[in-house]
This record gives structure tokens, sequence and C-alpha cells, in this order.
């Protein structure tokens, strides 16, 4: 195995803290609840850095990057509509998601939240967005073990099967004995580092390629379209990009985080904080991959690996222009941004496991010390199925990530939204929105309608499901008593 000693080191130190501070949040993890939400403890900042860090995998040290570092500044786009999107969930979610899951039942879940705001005696509700959520996650899971192993395998020139258990093993460990808390404050940690790599690196390259001026002439150079926002777009396409927003009300793992807050007073802060963090850290991404096009024009004799595949472009910045041991802080943001979400990914599948299967169907009455290890066990299974799936790489689960997003968001959104806002939201409403939102995204990438992204048409059509349905009947008293009165709780004290 070719390695450089510092980076190898980096790495080392990087993991070691992470499984240890998995072992400090197990002497905090003592029921269920605290292994799943953290108790609802998380402060504003926790929150919102670590809403941040699971929400952004690998992509966005790689995916992103590389996608600016290859077309110019008209790949943004994406950017644009993600900071929107979180914005609005934020706003109109967060806060009210928080003060509604603890009105249902104190609901650990979003299968739990539905199945409690809704009266679901039948438990239909429960199955139904718990199956989603598994099959959606196993996918989301092994595309972020595909894209660790892909780190240690170009960083260390390990095989890609030892590269696999090597990317996985440290988080599961933690995930496994810590449960939220470790995750939350690991992501807390690993947010800090992603967003010192992606401030730092492109302020270097701009000094290496010779300032402002010079960066945007050579850039300008290369090819002048790098500069139009509008190259090589549609009015779908831009709809497409900005759609990738509309995702953000229906993922578990993100709307996990808004559940756990301490109180609803953290919301509003925990909002700023996060927004800064995304803006900042996505500035920093496009402005990688954009001030990169300049750095390896001027140097083509060490442009062999971008030109190769130019999801490297922050790896060989990173190799090329700092030391080795900065260098090894700032690829271990890639390790960051990677385990971060992989870690929710495996809770929430855990918990939909532990607390919407075993829980509600096997063991009702089953102590919270047995919970507690069951949802230990069920993240073992759950990676290892995602391992299973990524042991060989030909499988482009990566491509699978942009359907699994649009399943959720989709699936979920409008039911998450309208649920918090609407009181006259009913079962059959919110059924209705899962199964429509969840068939028309398959039905709608299957065909390839339009050239639009899926998420879009599957949004519409489930809000509009949701409506309509819910207006063929009425919700109960009880229904309607418990909105009103998390909605009272949630002006009170927001």
């Amino acid at each position: 195995m070719s390695v450089s000693n510092p980076t190898l080191i980096t790495f080392v130190i990087y993991i070691a803290a992470m499984v240890l501070i998995g072992f400090m949040a197990y002497r905090s993890t003592n029921n269920l609840s605290d292994y799943i939400l953290g108790g609802r403890s998380l402060g504003s900042v926790v929150t919102a850095l670590s809403a941040g860090a699971s929400d952004m995998s690998g992509w966005l040290l790689m995916g992103l990057p590389g996608a600016i570092y290859m077309s110019g500044l008209s790949e943004s786009w994406i950017a644009i509509g993600l900071i929107v999107g979180a914005y609005l969930n934020w706003l109109f979610v967060a806060g009210r998601l928080r003060v509604q899951t603890e009105h249902n039942g104190d609901a650990l879940t979003l299968p739990d939240y539905f199945s409690s705001r809704f009266e679901d005696k039948s438990g239909l509700l429960r199955i139904i967005s718990a199956v989603v959520i598994l099959v959606f996650f196993t996918i989301y899971c092994a595309s972020g073990i595909v894209a660790g192993a892909r780190l240690f395998e170009s960083t260390f020139g390990m095989s890609y099967e030892t590269a696999l258990w090597a990317g996985a093993a440290a988080t599961i460990a933690y995930t496994f004995v810590g449960g939220f808390l470790a995750v939350s404050w690991t992501d807390t940690v690993q947010a800090t580092l992603m967003i010192f790599a992606l401030i730092l690196t492109p302020i270097i390259v701009l000094l290496a390629t010779g300032g402002v001026d010079t960066t945007f002439l050579a850039i300008e150079a290369q090819n002048p379209d790098n500069f139009n926002m509008l190259k090589n777009t549609t009015f779908i396409g831009i709809i497409s990009l900005m759609g990738w927003g509309l995702g953000y009300f229906g993922q578990p793992h993100i709307l996990a985080r808004f559940m756990a807050a301490d109180s609803v007073k953290s919301i509003a802060k925990a909002r700023r904080i996060s927004m800064t963090w995304m803006i900042l850290c996505l500035g920093g991404t496009v402005a990688v991959g954009f001030f990169g096009i300049a750095y390896f024009s001027a140097h083509p004799e060490v442009a062999g690996p971008v030109t190769e595949n130019h999801e490297r472009v922050f790896i060989e910045l990173a190799k090329l222009l700092f030391n080795p041991w900065i260098a090894g802080v700032l690829l271990s943001a890639i390790l960051a941004a990677v385990m971060s979400t992989l870690s929710c990914q495996l809770l929430v599948c855990s918990s939909a496991l532990t607390e919407d299967f075993y829980k509600t169907f096997l063991r009702k009455n089953a102590s919270q010390v047995e919970l507690v290890w069951v949802g230990r066990l069920m993240v073992l299974l759950v990676a290892l199925i995602a391992i299973a799936m990524a042991a060989n790489p030909e499988n482009r689960v990566l491509g699978l990530v942009s359907y699994a997003w649009a399943g959720f968001g989709a699936a979920f959104g409008p039911v998450v939204l309208i649920s918090v806002i609407w009181k006259g939201m009913t079962r059959n409403g919110a059924l209705a929105g899962i199964l429509v939102g969840a068939i028309t995204v398959i039905v709608w990438k299957h065909f390839e309608l339009l050239g639009l992204y899926e998420i879009i048409p599957g949004f519409i059509f489930a809000s509009l499901a949701i409506y309509f349905v819910s207006k063929m009947g009425a919700p109960t008293a009880g229904m309607v008593e418990r909105f009103d009165a998390a909605e009272k709780d949630y002006n009170l004290n927001k």
C-alpha cells in the first residue's frame, strides 16, 4: 500500500477521534429515545451543524466541484435550489415538526409521527412509510460506502475490497455504540472540518493562480462560456436542478434533527447558523471547481488525474498545494462528508426497524435496554446489507442517489409539510400522498418524461392527492385538538 505517512496518520487520528466521541455518547444513552433522538436534547449549534453535515455527503467535495470544473457556472443552479429549499424547510417545517411530534405521542420516527398524527389504528401508514425508508436508505447507505471506498482506494492505493471495509468500519462503530448523540456530536466536528476545507482551499488556489484577475482571465481563456450560467441549459433543465430543493421537506435524516432539538426556541438560532454554514460550504465548493479550471490549465503536466476523473479536482488540489499534514486534514473533510451522511442514514434505518416494526408488532412491552440493543443490531444489519450492495462498484449505486432523494422528497415531503400547516389533513390524505408521490417518481423516472427531474411532478401530484382525498373526509376531533394545541405551543415559544 503506497501511502504518505502524514496523510495516513491524519486519517487514523481523525477516525479514532470519531470513535472516541461514540464511546462518550454511549454513557448518555439510557433508553430508545436517547439512542434514536438523543433524548431531544440538542442545542441550536449541534442541531444546525448536524442537520447540514447529515445532508451534505461526498458529492459536496467530489461531485459538485467536478461538475463545475467540467461545465463552469451553469452547474451551480443545483446549489441555488438546495439553499432555497433548505431555508424554506427550516422556516416552515423545523419548529412545527418539533412541537407536533411531541404532541402526537412523543413520536421518535417519521412513521411513528404519521401513525399518531392521523390516528392510524390499522398500522398501514406506519408500515408503508417504514418500508419506503428502508428501501431508499439502504440504497443511500450503499452509495455512501462506495464513496468512502473510492476515497480510501485513491488516497492509499488500497484494493477496492479492503477500502470498502476500511471506509465503513469507523462509521459503523460510532453509530453502533453511541447512537443519535454520537452521530450528532460527530456531525458537528465534521461540519467544522468541511467548512474549514471549503473556505481555505479556494483561497489558496486563487493565490496559486495569481489572484482574482489573473484567475478569471485564465478561466475565460479556457472557455468564455464558463461564466455563462445559461450555457447548455434549458428552462426544464434549470427547473430540474432547482427542484432538488424540494427534497428537503421529506428527508428523514434531516427531519430527525428538527425532532431532536431541545426546544422550539433553539430552531431560529439553528436556522441562521445552518444556512450560513450551507451558503459558505456551497460557495466554497463552486469556487474550488471554478478556480481549478485556471490552475490545471496553467499546469497541464499535473492535470492527468483530473482529466481522467473530474471528481478528483478537490483531492488533487489538496495534494498539490498543501503541506502533507494539511492535505491530510483537508482530505479528511471528504471522509467527514461521507461519514456524517452515512451514519445518519444507518440510524434512521435502525430506528424504523426497531421502533416501527420490532416494538410495534413483535415486542410491545420490550424493556428500554432491550430496544437499545435491538437498535444497535439493526445498525449492523443494515450496514452489512449496504456493504454487500456496494461490493460490486459496477452496480452504479451512486447513480441512484438522485432517485432516492426524489423518492423521499415526493413520498414524504408533501405529507410532512402539509401535516404541520393544515389541520384539515386526514389519514387517507396522508396515505394517498405517500403512494402517489412514490409511484409518480418511479413512473416518471422510468419513462423520463419531458426530461424533467421526477421529484417535481411527484411533489405536485402528491400535494394534490393529499388535498383532494382529505377533502373527501374530515379529521377527527382528537386530531384537530392536538394540532391546535401544538400550533399554540409553537406560536408561544418560537
